[in-house]
């Protein structure tokens, strides 16, 4: 259970990080900015981590500009 102690987020947990809707957060993992780990039911959880650095960074709608 070492390996697999990392936090995973619901999509509305993230949305709510971001102050954007749960679905939003569903359309950034189909395109691939935010990846995702899909549950044995089909839905999807968010890793911690990889939430926070993105938090960090500015969110994940790099549109390339800058």
């Amino acid at each position: 259970m070492d390996g697999n102690s990392e936090r995973l987020l619901t999509p509305g947990e993230v949305a709510a990080l971001f102050r954007v809707d749960p679905k939003t957060v569903t359309r950034w993992a189909a395109s691939g900015r935010i990846s995702s780990i899909r549950t044995p039911g089909g839905h999807r959880r968010f890793r911690e981590a990889e939430v926070r650095e993105l938090l960090d960074g500015g969110g994940p709608s790099h549109n390339g500009s800058g």
